[in-house]
């Protein structure tokens, strides 16, 4: 072997040493979790760029419970049911609600949290309600219950062109710049958003009997072994101490956040 067979022979088990050491500590996390990040208070990033929120904790929690680590990966709401269905993730949050069209196609834990719809306007605007909105731009999030109530309600409310976002933060930027009226989405992300900004209101709670949970491929048995852990969480008071930590209130002892609910089934 001549000196610059050695040279390059030396370079080589270098780089093979570096890429299998590489391919030894990097692994992929046992359980991916699809979200969208943004969605306020469930799911974000905080300012120094973690990601953060009530889903976060609880998702986090529910892996540590089973013994497998967790991966957040950023997916628009309306791409998590193909996501999860596909294989794509394990399982999604992002305050998915729970309906009869989607455990058509989709499995679902018990819920942890009961909600409705709000409608959210700038105080500037005098518009106090949805009676208020004849005629009016009005954003909702794409898929999402507040999409098909206001899809649904349009005739109701005379309801003018319904734009579609993918998430709370470019919705709110358009509504503060005056190219929405209003925007229809859950009313727990809206409260908390608004909590320090006089110059955007919650003016009515569009009611809808929502109840969130975690969503799972149709049949996936990791969905009934969530389930047993939530119900393990509300029994010692976890998520409702995350109520506590992310919406300053106690939860009620009547709601999905405290009491041990049954997996829901499609009838």
């Amino acid at each position: 072997m001549n000196a610059l067979t050695l040279v390059k022979s030396t370079v080589l088990s270098g780089l093979l040493a570096i890429t299998g050491l590489g391919a030894m500590t990097v692994q992929a996390a046992d359980l991916t979790v699809g979200a969208n990040i943004g969605n306020v208070p469930w799911e974000f990033q905080d300012a120094s760029g973690k990601t953060v929120g009530f889903e976060v904790d609880l998702v986090t929690e529910i892996g540590k419970r089973l013994g497998k680590s967790v991966e957040f990966v950023n997916i628009p709401f309306s791409g998590l049911f193909s996501a999860v269905q596909s294989g794509r993730i394990n399982m999604a949050v992002s305050s998915i609600t729970i309906t009869e069209k989607r455990l058509e196609s989709v499995t679902f834990a018990q819920p942890y949290y009961d909600s409705d719809q709000s409608l959210t306007v700038t105080a500037a605007s005098g518009i106090t309600g949805l009676s208020g909105m004849g005629d009016k731009v009005v954003g909702v999030d794409t898929g999402s219950t507040g999409d098909m109530w206001a899809t649904a309600n349009t005739d109701t409310y005379k309801l003018g062109e319904i734009r579609k976002f993918e998430g709370l933060s470019p919705a709110m930027l358009d509504l503060v710049a005056g190219r929405l009226d209003g925007y229809i989405s859950d009313i727990p992300a809206l409260l908390y958003y608004v909590k320090d900004k006089p110059e955007l209101k919650v003016v009515e709670r569009i009611t809808t009997g929502e109840k969130y949970s975690v969503m799972f491929n149709k049949g996936d048995p990791l969905a009934t072994e969530v389930n047993a852990v939530i119900s393990t969480l509300k029994q010692e008071g976890f998520i409702a101490a995350l109520h506590e930590t992310w919406f300053g209130a106690k939860a009620e002892d009547t709601t999905s956040t405290v009491m041990v609910m049954d997996m829901p089934a499609a009838k």
